[in-house]
């Protein structure tokens, strides 16, 4: 039965940080609270302090972010830190052989020290002062504060008056503290990450992407700090996050999480840390939309996957042709490893429409590339490339599910930075990870018309997303091709075609820029995503005309979808400044008659050989013609 105490009866055992540490003997074992909940009063009683009990201390910390344990006091052999996260201020430390790092699955940590695996004779726990009920809250870092609490023979209890408040496993008895310590120090506050352009459209590109009522996951740093920017117009998401951030303050008080959607802690933002400015912390204090729970909940892989659509967003230092990813390291990196993320993929996996996602600028501050031939020799490897369901750059999405080697390639080559993609192309044609008669064009590699792409419902409630065509689209023009009734074959190539070779295809869809725009639509979830349209245009090099031509894949003829790309395709021909199209069309092809009939534009049409040769000039429209 917990021990109660009255009003003023816990102030009994408030002490000086000098007087507690007394307590402490040679050799302890001593749990210092995690991030932003660091105790810094006791902490840096502890790093000052020359009492010769002191001595031989093993400190153990989930994540270390602050700034009172330094290099220089970890040199002294006074202390040694043992550590599970190797980013942040650990990275370095860790590298020259003054902290140790414990690998291990996040989710296993609270069972290591439960088992006694992990001892732990003492117990540094940052707390708010009690309530009238003598409960303390443990504020905004809850990972397995709980746990050490219980294996300790000694707790103390650092009160300070400015932590937030915060509801889910966060409130502990006052009796559970054998001493008390007053705190003058302010918690932790973090800036928020300034954003430059290329991370702001590596954000929009992981944004479109990511569906209403998708549940995410955060971290910090700039990518982010963007995306949530991003993300204000979605609809019905969700949050079941390690690290609760401003970002996510500000996208919960837009609207657009409504955490309706999650299978586990419906209706609030679940996390287990919280990281950012003083806004922040005065907004989760008291905030009952906000969820704290031990990491045992939130890095469970089996509860995340309970959360249908759930999209793990990692920042990549660099990812290779395969799809390996090098992870980042050093100060300012919070998913330091595969230790620390693989528990949100393997979650991923486990959800009904997850996914996971790697995000990375096409190039480095430095402007050296982040797309590699392979990453095999760089530290801090995510080798499961199996696990990685899309890439993301400034430059696009690539998406790596049931791809093979070779597609991968392709695809990652078409996302990498414009001047570095003829380098990987040759780099990988060498190693034979691509076809030896692969084309590129180098002179198109900074005409790619990302601009265009756009996304509409047509009736029947079906979503196509439209974008220009790529190389990496090879394969899934193939596939479309070969779902082609012969009559849908035949009006479109006006020839019995049967088969659609590599050799063909990849001439088709490596398009000269400064001659063909080429349109495909495609339908499905991002990661999976099937191409069931395209339409081109041809430039004609003797006038300001295009040859245009279409083609819609029969199971979804007829909603609109040719009609949208002959609109699209006929503004764009005029942003280009193309005076009109042209186009042969069968007779018997009423459909693709139907079209062009509708079109705004009036068409002049001659019957040859059982084909009409339209012409279409943009110059005026059907009122004008008519008037």
């Amino acid at each position: 039965m917990t021990e109660s105490f009255g009003n003023d009866q816990w102030q009994e055992r408030v002490v000086s940080c000098e007087e507690a540490l007394k307590c402490i003997r040679p050799g302890m074992k001593i749990f210092l609270g995690t991030g932003v909940a660091e105790p810094r009063s006791l902490v840096k009683c502890l790093m000052s302090s020359a009492a010769t009990n002191l001595q031989d201390l093993e400190l153990i910390q989930l994540v270390s972010l602050g700034d009172v344990i330094t290099m220089k006091e970890l040199q002294t052999q006074k202390f040694r830190l043992k550590t599970f996260f190797s980013g942040w201020v650990a990275s370095e430390a860790i590298t020259q052989g003054h902290v140790d790092l414990i690998p291990s699955r996040f989710a296993r940590i609270p069972g290591l020290i439960e088992s006694k695996q992990l001892p732990i004779d003492a117990a540094f726990v940052q707390i708010t002062p009690p309530n009238e009920a003598g409960y303390c809250c443990l504020g905004v870092a809850v990972d397995v504060a709980r746990q050490a609490m219980e294996q300790a023979k000694f707790v103390i209890g650092e009160i300070n008056t400015r932590i937030p408040r915060t509801f889910g496993d966060t409130f502990v008895p006052v009796s559970d503290f054998d001493m008390l310590v007053y705190s003058d120090d302010p918690p932790i506050y973090f800036e928020r990450w300034p954003v430059d352009e290329v991370f702001d459209q590596v954000a929009a590109n992981v944004a479109s992407v990511i569906e209403d009522g998708s549940c995410i996951c955060f971290s910090i740093g700039p990518i982010y700090e963007a995306l949530s920017r991003h993300l204000v117009h979605k609809r019905g998401l969700g949050i079941h996050t390690p690290f609760f951030t401003d970002a996510l303050m500000d996208l919960m008080k837009s609207g657009a999480v409504t955490n309706r959607n999650k299978g586990v802690y419906r209706g609030k933002a679940l996390t287990s840390y919280a990281f950012g400015s003083r806004e922040l912390m005065t907004w989760l204090d008291r905030n009952p939309m906000v969820e704290f729970q031990g990491i045992d909940t939130v890095f469970n892989p089996v509860q995340i996957g309970r959360n249908p659509c759930f999209v793990t967003v990692i920042p990549a230092r660099k990812v290779d042709l395969s799809g390996r990813i090098a992870l980042h390291t050093g100060k300012g990196n919070v998913t330091a490893s595969p230790g620390e993320a693989v528990d949100f993929i393997n979650g991923a996996e486990l959800s009904e429409g997850g996914c996971a996602i790697f995000a990375l600028p096409s190039r480095n501050r430095r402007g050296e590339a982040n797309i590699w031939l392979s990453v095999e020799k760089f530290p801090n490897l995510f080798s499961l490339r199996e696990s990685v369901d899309m890439v993301i750059t400034e430059y696009g999405v690539a998406n790596m599910r049931g791809r093979t080697v070779r597609e991968r390639a392709q695809a990652l080559i078409d996302i990498a930075h414009p001047d570095d993609r003829q380098s990987l192309f040759e780099e990988a044609k060498a190693e034979k990870i691509l076809y030896q008669d692969q084309i590129y064009l180098p002179e198109c590699a900074h005409l790619y018309p990302a601009e265009i792409a756009t996304k509409h419902t047509f009736k029947g409630g079906t979503e196509v997303r439209f974008r220009a065509i790529r190389p990496s689209d090879e394969e899934e023009m193939r596939r479309l091709f070969y779902r082609f009734s012969d009559k849908t074959v035949y009006y479109r190539y006006f020839s019995p075609i049967k088969v659609m070779p590599h050799a063909k295809m990849q001439q088709y869809v490596t398009v000269d820029c400064n001659k063909i725009l080429s349109i495909v639509a495609l339908v499905g979830p991002s990661e999976q995503e099937q191409i069931i349209a395209e339409a081109r245009f041809v430039k004609d090099s003797r006038r300001p005309y295009a040859d245009v031509a279409f083609v819609v894949d029969e199971k979804y003829q007829g909603v609109g979808i040719a009609t949208f790309l002959y609109d699209m395709l006929i503004r764009l021909a005029k942003e280009r400044g193309l005076h009109g199209f042209t186009a042969d069309v069968l007779a018997s092809n009423k459909p693709m008659m139907k079209v062009f009939e509708k079109g705004r534009h009036p068409i002049q049409a001659t019957l040859s050989q059982g084909a009409y040769e339209l012409t279409i000039p943009f110059d005026e429209d059907k009122k004008q013609a008519g008037s």
